[in-house]
Parts: structure tokens; C-alpha cells; sequence
């Protein structure tokens, strides 16, 4: 078996992420944070000790403003719901997921101004178009850093040095670049940076997480209000960070697997991580190019993408041939709309979708020289 679904979820994870989890069942298995017994201070230190890594790994300075969320969703909406009110002006780009869409939409209903910047067919964005686009009551810029549909990378740290001159926040959904792409919270001038910590970071999935910039917190409600183990004495939430975003019993175990899989890439190397990416998404770019019938899209370069390929076999629907790489070679991907109808409408292809490969870190070129024979004789057939 062949599994190109990285984009969804990395697999499979490095054998620490799988020993952390199972030690933290086996041995610890406390709740962090709510007494202070021997294990639950071993928890507590386990989630600080990602919470650390994690901040390390992105330049960021103070681990408390690394929050924990569920996903890169939850962290997306905190950000933006948290932020936006009645009458502000929010710019996003016309290549983001539904995670940034939806939650924007729902906030246009209530009366916030709403702003889609649109991107070249390739995905690409002018920073320029987005500086034309901030206004006055302009309140947030929210852009992806790598689309989940065909890889493009966004130019952030532009876009982040514009909004920063306009004294605007920017939030970054990286849920396709943590991990995979370099990322610095203060050369980038990211004052919100969302991600997942299933995908590139080797996390499991119900991670992710949410940096804020010192001092939006005092503008940033939280989504919910709860327990947090510190200040039990009172029924008002805590003000201060983390424990303001943080209500409720953390995913403690997928913590752990969280903090493997970020020391797991840190021991790799970024750089290394991000060469071999590369050259796995060069073999399929090149080779998907040279087959006929096959409509690439995205930039033809691999250094300016995440490792995420698009493309379709013409006059063939995107699910039959994730159905045919399936079912007669074993290989594993993503057809459709990929939870993106605003960047399919962008590349052109919306409503019938793409097929979408996303190679990982465990990939082989053996196993990228299969694909595209695959690839090949259903192309072949097609014709």
C-alpha cells in the first residue's frame, strides 16, 4: 500500500510519537493541572515540555501564549471570532480552506465587512493586492501559508511585514506548512499563528494549537469558559494566558505524541525534512507532466509548494480515479473539493475537483515511480 494522503493526515507517525503515547497510558494517565500528586505533576510537565518544543520550533519567545487547541479549525475560530466584531473589515485570499471561510462568512452574516483578495490561477498572491485591500476599519488579515490544495506557498512573510506597517494582525493558517516549511513567528511578523499537529508536525489528530501575540490578548476572547485547574476559588474565567483559551481536560496523551513528533522533526532537520519533500514532489510533478491526458495545476516549481500535487485525468471524474489508483493499485489519496471550493474556483476547478497526491517524509522515490505508473495506465485506458 501506497498512503498519499499526508495533506489530511501524516502516516505513518516516527516509532517516538507511538512510545510516548503508550508510556503516558501505561504510566501517567493523570490530568494535568488538577492536583498535585506525583501524577499529575508528570502529565503537567509533559504537556509544558511540548509547549516548549513547540515555541522553539516557530521563534517564539514566551511558551504561555502557545495555546492548545483540538485542531487547526479550533484555532482558527478562536482567532477569528475572538477577535472580529460587528462593523470591523477582515481581508483573506481566494485560496483558503473552509476552516477560514466558513467561520468568515458566518461573521459577514453579523456584520462584518468581508474582503477576498483573489489569487492567479496558480494560486499564487500579489502581497501588493492585499495591501490595496486594508482599510480604515480593517481589524485582521487571515491568510494560508501553504494551500491544501495544490501546495502553493503564499508570500506571509510579505504579507505579515504590510500588516504590521498598517497596524494589522495577521493570522496565519498553517496547517499545511507546520512541520514542513519554515516558519518564524517574529521574522514573519506573525502576530496569530494557527496549526495542526496531525499533518507535518507528526502529531496525532484532535492536536493543534494557537500562538497569540503578546498583548492581543486583551482583545481575543475565549470560545469557552471552563475549568483550568488554576484559580479554582473563582467562577470567572482566568485573564491570563494560557489558561484563558484553555478550558477543559487537555488531550494529554495526544500532547505527548505531539511533542515526540516536533523533537521528532527537529532531530531531522527542517531543512532535511524539507529537501526530501521537495524532491518527492519534483518526481511527481515531472512525471504526472510528461503523461498524456493528465491537466496539472499549481507552480510547475517544487520549491515553492508544500509536498501536495493536483491533477486530473481528462474526461475522467476525479473520484474514479482515486477509485481505480485504490482498488487496483493500492494507493491511497484524495479526489474532490478537498473542504477548498473557494481555491477550486480559483484554479478553475471547481465542481468537479482534483485528484490530490501528498507525499510524506517515509516516502520512497520507489514509491513515487509506482504512482505514476498507475497513473500511467489509467490515463492509458482513459484515452
Amino acid at each position: 500500500m501506497i498512503y498519499l494522503d499526508n495533506a489530511a493526515t501524516s502516516w505513518p507517525k516516527p516509532e517516538a510519537v507511538y512510545q510516548a503515547m503508550d508510556s503516558l497510558m501505561r504510566n501517567t494517565g493523570a490530568s494535568p493541572g488538577r492536583s498535585g500528586h506525583l501524577m499529575s505533576l508528570t502529565a503537567a510537565r509533559i504537556v509544558y515540555e511540548t509547549r516548549e518544543a513547540l515555541c522553539e520550533f516557530f521563534g517564539i519567545a514566551d511558551p504561555s501564549h502557545m495555546v492548545f487547541t483540538s485542531n487547526a479549525t479550533e484555532s482558527l475560530n478562536l482567532a477569528i471570532k475572538g477577535l472580529l466584531r460587528p462593523g470591523d473589515h477582515v481581508v483573506t485570499s481566494s485560496m483558503e480552506h473552509n476552516s477560514v471561510m466558513r467561520p468568515l462568512r458566518a461573521l459577514e452574516k453579523a456584520g462584518v465587512e468581508l474582503t477576498v483578495v483573489p489569487c492567479a490561477s496558480d494560486g499564487s498572491l500579489d502581497p501588493s493586492a492585499v495591501e490595496r485591500a486594508i482599510r480604515p476599519n480593517t481589524r485582521l488579515v487571515v491568510l494560508s501559508h501553504a494551500s491544501n490544495v495544490v501546495g502553493t506557498v503564499l508570500p506571509v512573510g510579505a504579507v505579515g511585514a504590510i500588516a504590521r506597517r498598517c497596524g494589522v494582525p495577521l493570522l496565519v493558517d498553517a496547517a499545511q506548512s507546520a512541520g514542513c516549511y519554515p516558519i518564524n513567528v517574529e521574522s514573519m511578523n506573525i502576530d496569530l499563528l494557527a496549526f495542526s499537529g496531525h499533518k507535518g508536525l507528526f502529531g496525532p489528530q484532535g492536536t493543534g494549537g494557537l500562538y497569540i501575540r503578546p498583548g492581543l490578548e486583551a482583545r481575543l476572547e475565549p470560545l469557552k469558559q471552563g475549568g483550568t485547574g488554576s484559580y479554582s476559588e473563582y467562577e470567572k474565567q482566568p485573564d491570563f494566558l494560557p489558561d484563558k483559551y484553555e478550558s477543559g481536560t487537555p488531550n494529554t496523551v495526544g500532547l505527548a505524541g505531539l511533542g515526540a513528533g516536533v523533537r521528532f522533526v527537529m532531530r531531522e532537520g527542517l531543512a532535511n525534512v524539507r529537501k526530501k519533500e521537495e524532491k518527492l514532489t519534483g518526481l511527481l510533478l515531472q512525471g504526472l507532466a510528461g503523461i498524456p491526458g493528465v491537466v496539472l495545476y499549481g507552480n510547475g516549481d517544487p520549491g515553492e509548494r508544500v509536498a501536495i500535487v493536483s491533477f486530473n485525468i481528462s474526461g475522467v471524474p476525479s473520484s474514479d480515479v482515486a477509485l481505480r489508483l485504490e482498488e487496483d493499485f493500492r494507493i491511497m489519496c484524495r479526489p474532490g473539493l478537498h473542504c477548498s471550493p473557494v481555491a477550486h474556483r480559483t484554479l478553475g476547478t471547481f465542481p468537479q475537483g482534483t485528484v490530490r497526491l501528498s507525499p510524506g517524509h517515509f516516502h520512497s522515490v520507489l514509491d513515487m515511480e509506482r504512482t505514476l505508473e498507475a497513473v500511467r495506465q489509467i490515463a492509458r485506458k482513459a484515452r
